[in-house]
């Protein structure tokens, strides 16, 4: 396995993102982008890249708040106020990174998919509406904000968001808007799978460190959906050895 820390410019900032790619499978393999939580990279978004790569994908988790790591709680959430209401600069560190994974020999640049956690959902969404060829994205416990639908249109992959029915966070309102977008704007193949009992952040085994309502790690909506995930990821960028 190798993984490398790679330092590039996006947003004005110095970002710092993490592939991984198993180094003994010859030759371009499919790739995954993946978009982390809104605090920042850490080792959960970083194990997933790692967990792609092991199953022969080449993967890079990307870094849209800068520094590589994680940040205060209270910077958090005052970068992601400013990105809510920015999509185009949410597009702009989406391509920033989905550029440096395109940049590596290991990858080929005609199967690639983007996944994302939280604020990362929305980025692999966004990713997604600005006309990126992307042959699926995934978002877990997703922002779903940024609605347009003739942007929408230019969506050309397989989309699937799962959403918690207690996220406390992404509420109905937000899914039954999306679900009427990807509806009118004629996208071809999209889910919203929702999960009965399940809040913000299911994936995250450390979220129940933060103590919030409606946040909550789910052991078994986190397997199925990775299950799901895979699936997915095989029959649209294909089997890593194909």
């Amino acid at each position: 396995m190798h993984i490398e820390e790679i330092p590039y410019q996006a947003d004005g900032r110095e970002c710092v993102g993490t592939f991984a790619v198993d180094e003994y499978q010859p030759g371009p393999r499919p790739a995954v982008l993946v978009c982390h939580e809104g605090p920042g990279m850490d080792d959960h978004v970083k194990g997933r890249a790692i967990r792609l790569a092991s199953l022969g994908y080449a993967a890079f988790a990307l870094d849209y708040h800068g520094g590589g790591g994680g940040v205060p709680f209270d910077e958090a959430m005052g970068r992601l106020g400013e990105l809510m209401a920015d999509p185009a600069r949410v597009r702009g560190l989406g391509h920033a990174g989905l550029d440096v994974m395109l940049a590596r020999p290991e990858v080929d640049p005609a199967r690639v998919a983007a996944i994302g956690f939280c604020f990362g959902g929305s980025m692999a969404l966004e990713l997604a509406r600005s006309g990126a060829d992307l042959k699926a994205v995934v978002g877990f416990h997703p922002g779903l904000g940024f609605v347009n639908v003739e942007d929408a249109r230019a969506i050309s992959g397989s989309v699937l968001m799962f959403c918690g029915a207690d996220d406390s966070l992404i509420g109905k309102d937000a899914r039954d808007a999306f679900e009427q977008e990807m509806i009118d704007a004629g996208v071809a193949d999209w889910r919203l799978e929702v999960l009965g009992g399940v809040g913000h952040s299911f994936t995250n085994v450390e979220v129940d460190q933060l103590g919030m309502p409606g946040l909550a790690w789910n052991a078994v909506a986190d397997r199925r959906c990775w299950r799901t995930t895979l699936a997915l990821l095989e029959e649209t960028i294909g089997a890593p050895t194909a």
